[in-house]
């Protein structure tokens, strides 16, 4: 056997996950190693029929605090952090009548899940775990004789090992330790960040004064935004449907660029109620290039899809509802890099599996718009984090702020652009008419070229289109902060805007009134900003 090579003959398992546990614990035994365990997981194992013993009978002290305490003690300790190799170890461990512990098997009690359902205070603090960490840090330093399990996705590696070499590799237990300190990382990071949260719902004024942010591996990337770059997907923090609890129906593998797109396409999506109307977002390069609402799926999509028909080909698209057939064939009809909708039916995923290389995703349902959570951002030496931005058009009071109040119409159309300018990098603009974007102006660094290009880009549809005039006549238009000045509004009119809805705030507020008063305008405020960097 090579000097790395640590056999297994004793491990000790206390698990809150029990996938794949017994199978797991029966292959051990198989190759005689004795098996020592608490509570439900000694009780799983002795249903199963295999020979386990208590850690108590390594304590010499039952559970007790309601199982608070089981595992800290130096019956478990010693035997998990004794050096091999080193003599006063052995000695020590022979005077205490220590027994060698090889292989830990710990996954911690399920405190991120206890958040995530809503559990109380009390709940949520009884759910920490003290003993697992202990236990799993502690192996993972003693990797050089221990191995340690965190995952039940690692349990065929261990035995992967045991069957080609008898014992665990000092390469098996090393990865094996930096997904141990990975884990208890990402749940000491989750416990902060509740915390966190709880002093800021007590005091708003509070702020962390550290942060932690961590996750698991979902997939290594082929590369990041451009080829020369290395990339990788983690899933962490609270559950929200999308990119990170998706399943992947058919295609090729997503791309760093793929990701971010779709779950850039999948949010915006969300600002439109499926209880309300059908609604699909075109997205490119993280920005959409065309949002409507219809009747239909596929009366949102192609109302969508007329706002820029060019920079919709190899786009993302999402929808709000159960991708169905209709739908479907008219989206393959053009290339298209990703379809991610709440579910699909068999049929849909048909249609879209003739197409080999388009990706097709279903969440199992929507983001909450509303929902809470964090936004961050890598910056050199740091961190930008703020809250997620969870304002919805539908909450705020709205105020008309020119001579002239919006109709009905204009009001449904205004709410409608200013759910799509929430999601469109700023300067944004977007021009609205019936339910769906006509004009999108994104990312400049002055608003009145927003205003100019997203004008641009609907007379070029109108023109693809075969139109008279573009869709901007009689359009609204929303602008995801204040104007600064009247030009861009100016603009906008000249572009056949009715009707406009902005954050306003600005100290020229008084010209930009006065200019959509002369125009006939109607105007609206909102009082809050979407910026979107």
């Amino acid at each position: 056997m090579s000097a790395d090579i640590r056999p297994i003959a004793r491990a000790l398992l206390s698990v809150s996950d029990k996938t794949g546990l017994v199978p797991f614990a029966q292959a051990l035994a198989a190759k005689g190693v004795a098996l020592v365990s608490t509570g439900g997981t000694r009780k799983a194992l002795a249903e199963a029929g295999l020979e386990v013993s208590d850690v108590s009978d390594l304590t010499g002290f039952p559970e007790m605090m309601d199982g608070r305490v089981k595992t800290l003690h130096p019956g478990v300790h010693g035997g998990i952090l004794a050096i091999r190799d080193d003599a006063g170890h052995r000695a020590s461990m022979d005077e205490h009548g220590i027994l060698p512990i090889d292989l830990v098997v710990v996954n911690l009690y399920p405190f991120e899940a206890t958040v995530a359902r809503g559990a109380g205070y009390d709940d949520c603090v009884e759910n920490i775990d003290i003993g697992g960490p202990a236990m799993i840090r502690a192996a993972a330093k003693n990797h050089a004789d221990v191995a340690v399990v965190v995952d039940p996705a690692s349990y065929a590696t261990v035995l992967a090992d045991l069957e080609a070499k008898g014992g665990t590799s000092l390469a098996t237990r090393r990865k094996l330790a930096q997904l141990a300190y990975a884990r208890t990382a990402t749940y000491d990071g989750a416990i902060a960040a509740w915390f966190a949260e709880v002093e800021a719902k007590e005091n708003a004024e509070a702020v962390a004064e550290s942060r932690v942010f961590g996750g698991r591996l979902a997939e290594a990337l082929r590369y990041g935004e451009n080829p020369h770059q290395s990339a990788a997907f983690y899933v962490g923090g609270p559950a929200r449907p999308g990119v990170a609890t998706a399943r992947q129906l058919q295609g090729k593998a997503l791309s760093y660029n793929n990701l971010n797109d779709t779950d850039a396409a999948f949010e915006a999506v969300a600002e439109f109620d499926p209880a309300r109307a059908p609604a699909v977002v075109i997205v490119k390069h993280a920005n959409p290039c065309g949002v409507a609402e219809g009747e239909t799926l596929v009366e949102a999509y192609r109302k969508a899809l007329a706002c820029d028909p060019t920079s919709a080909f190899g786009g993302i698209v999402a929808l709000n509802r159960t991708l169905d057939a209709e739908a479907a064939r008219a989206i393959v009809d053009i290339f298209t890099e990703v379809i991610v909708a709440p579910d699909a039916t068999e049929e849909a995923a048909a249609i879209v599996g003739a197409k080999k290389n388009l990706r097709l995703l279903v969440t199992g349902g929507l983001p909450d718009p509303r929902g809470g959570g964090l936004a961050v951002k890598s910056l050199a030496g740091g961190y930008l984090v703020q809250s997620r931005d969870n304002a919805v058009v539908d909450d705020m009071a709205l105020k008309v702020v020119t001579k002239r109040a919006p109709t009905a119409k204009e009001l449904a159309d205004l709410a409608f652009a200013f759910r799509v300018v929430k999601h469109v990098k700023s300067n944004a603009i977007v021009y609205a008419r019936d339910l769906a974007t006509v004009g999108i102006g994104a990312g400049q660094m002055s608003r009145v070229d927003s205003a100019r290009i997203a004008a641009h880009k609907a007379r070029d549809a109108a023109e693809a289109a075969g139109n008279a005039e573009p869709l901007t006549r009689g359009s609204v238009v929303a602008s995801d902060a204040f104007f600064p000045f009247a030009d861009g509004l100016v603009t906008a009119i000249e572009a056949g805007a009715t009707a406009v809805i902005q954050p306003g705030g600005s100290i020229r507020d008084a010209d930009v009134i006065a200019a959509a008063d002369a125009a006939g305008i109607a105007m609206v405020f909102t009082g809050i900003r979407h910026f979107r960097h």
